[in-house]
């Protein structure tokens, strides 16, 4: 039933039927009325056919797991404006936390996440990842095959995101020699002793141990993981804390509180921008080699709205200044062509063919090994 208001009157209207030309009512009214009838509904029915094709002015949200200053805030700005959309980070500071965070929930409650080439697998069985290419995102073309092959189902279930390498950063003015080893960090000057920061993963620390030591950083020897532990165990007292720098200007290395730590090739940069002293190195025993990706959540109810994300970074303008602004090295074959020659003659971005020569992809290595890599942690970090 329909009830209509003239003013002084409210007339009941049990059935309407709209025709090209006229309105056909049961009851009896007049032709003025049921002319100023059909107006009001014609008026209500354009009125709901523009809130339906009109965004709602509440911008959709996405959640995004990834490490703390990996993208330009000035490409969220600009996606978040372009899709009536806000973006939400959860950020880790340590794959193994990510890994955790994500197991409490099953993987549900995150739309996007950056995640390491070697756990892309693992996600998978777990049912956790989307498949990309029943998603809408074009500007996956500009991609170098070179990374979406690197690890199992990388090309079906992420994209690449930055690569780079893992190694020493140091403050040149506040020690003697240049560090150019592994064993600068784990056979350190006595005068380092409370002055280092050595990150608190398994993958990274134990791996650069058995570099150290001679070894691969995926080794499954048993004897090499004891000889690592009695490394890590050794270096301890030399350790102020086992975390990761910050990259601001109170960071520890700017103020030198710390002489030295692990760090990711590209944030040294980010630091050198307050402190020119501080130098990267990548160790003469050789380095990780490491590609981060981005991936969709299958349980997502946002599944469009991050495909719509991952496109947009991958714009070769827009892949160009993240790169610039992040320090790392592009997997975006048309960002590479927008870049300046600084940025390719810098060696910290892009190692050199020598560095890349004794580099190590990480592989997923069997439950029982990471169980050893991650009980060495726990034992000097509990």
């Amino acid at each position: 039933a329909v009830y209509y208001s003239n003013g002084s009157e409210i007339f009941h209207i049990d059935s309407v039927y709209f025709q090209s030309n006229f309105i056909a009512c049961e009851v009896g009214m007049t032709k003025h009325i049921a002319q100023r009838l059909f107006l009001v509904l014609l008026f209500t029915a354009f009125a709901h056919a523009w809130a339906a094709s009109t965004p709602n002015d509440n911008p959709r949200e996405l959640v995004f797991v990834t490490w703390a200053d990996y993208i330009d805030p000035e490409i969220v700005e600009e996606f978040e404006a372009m899709h009536n959309a806000k973006l939400r980070f959860v950020h880790y500071e340590v794959d193994e936390a990510r890994d955790e965070l994500l197991v409490s929930t099953e993987g549900s409650g995150y739309d996007l996440a950056i995640v390491n080439g070697d756990i892309i697998t693992s996600y998978r069985k777990r049912g956790w990842l989307a498949r990309l290419d029943n998603l809408d995102i074009p500007n996956l073309q500009h991609i170098n095959p070179r990374w979406t092959s690197a690890y199992p189902d990388a090309g079906e279930y992420a994209t690449p995101y930055f690569w780079g390498t893992l190694g020493i950063a140091y403050r040149q003015d506040l020690v003697e020699e240049p560090m150019t080893s592994w064993k600068n960090l784990f056979e350190p000057d006595e005068k380092l002793r409370g002055k280092i920061v050595m990150i608190k993963d398994s993958r990274d620390t134990v791996g650069a141990a058995l570099k150290s030591l001679g070894y691969s950083l995926n080794s499954t020897d048993p004897n090499h993981l004891k000889a690592a532990k009695e490394l890590i165990l050794s270096q301890q007292s030399y350790v102020s804390t086992y975390t990761y720098p910050t990259l601001g200007e109170d960071s520890s290395l700017v103020t030198g509180e710390i002489v030295a730590a692990m760090m990711y090739n590209g944030d040294v940069l980010m630091l050198q921008e307050h402190a020119p002293n501080i130098q990267f190195v990548a160790p003469e025993e050789g380095v990780g080699l490491w590609v981060d990706y981005l991936t969709v959540f299958e349980a997502s109810e946002n599944k469009d709205l991050a495909a719509a994300f991952i496109d947009y970074l991958n714009k070769p303008s827009v892949a160009a200044r993240n790169a610039e602004f992040v320090y790392y090295a592009t997997p975006n074959v048309g960002a590479e062509r927008l870049l300046p020659q600084e940025y390719f003659d810098n060696t910290v971005i892009n190692p050199d063919k020598l560095v890349l020569e004794r580099s190590e992809f990480y592989k997923r290595l069997p439950p029982r090994v990471m169980k050893k890599y991650t009980d060495i942690i726990m034992r000097i970090t509990k």
